[in-house]
């Protein structure tokens, strides 16, 4: 099981970066399937960051096994979706940018790809206008809307096909909007797709 990313894809966390490059094709990194979290299961603060964030997001499961998938087909690819959480070790993405390195340590460290219970994306009438969100102790600190991907679910899969070989259980986490923030102990976390409660858990 393979876990993609994708970067820059919406314009207010771009903004909200200080962000100024746009890429005409998606930006994709990857976490290892060690950093998947699921079930609730609490999130533990690591200790070689003192800066978590989350980042909440629209996750997607590759459901077909596909290769050089063209944009108008990727639909077919994909049947289930939840929300997710890209927790980001800000300090070390930070460090490692300023030194020229990659920053694999601070995306794909161990339970860094949060996810909720999944569900058909047939309960959902357009998966390019559909809001989600982060509450945090309940109250909202993040809020996005699919429409404002810059590539939308769909040209995401194709891209990624192009170098990569999409198999059942893929997983591919669709970006974040403006909102993104730190966690601390004892925060509740708690992601909704429209109004329905998918993810539910405790930072230790």
């Amino acid at each position: 099981m393979k876990i993609f990313a994708v970067g820059l894809n919406y314009a207010s966390h771009n903004k909200e970066m200080e962000r100024t490059f746009q890429s005409k094709d998606p930006v994709i990194f990857m976490k290892p399937d060690t950093a998947l979290l699921k079930g609730d299961k609490p999130f533990f603060l690591p200790d070689f960051s003192d800066e978590v964030h989350y980042e909440t997001e629209l996750v997607v499961k590759i459901s077909r096994l596909g290769k050089n998938i063209g944009e108008r087909f990727a639909h077919r690819y994909y049947d289930e979706i939840t929300v997710g959480i890209d927790f980001t070790a800000r300090d070390l993405q930070r460090k490692q940018k300023e030194l020229g390195l990659p920053w694999e340590i601070a995306k794909g460290f161990d339970n860094s790809a949060a996810i909720g219970k999944f569900i058909s994306r047939n309960e959902v009438s357009d998966i390019q206008n559909m809001d989600f969100r982060l509450d945090i102790n309940h109250q909202t600190v993040q809020r996005g809307n699919t429409k404002e991907m810059i590539y939308s679910v769909d040209k995401i899969i194709a891209y990624i096909s192009r170098f990569f070989t999409l198999k059942i259980g893929d997983l591919i986490f669709t970006g974040t909007p403006a909102g993104i923030g730190p966690v601390a102990i004892n925060d509740h976390l708690q992601g909704y797709l429209e109004d329905r409660k998918l993810l539910d858990f405790r930072v230790k």
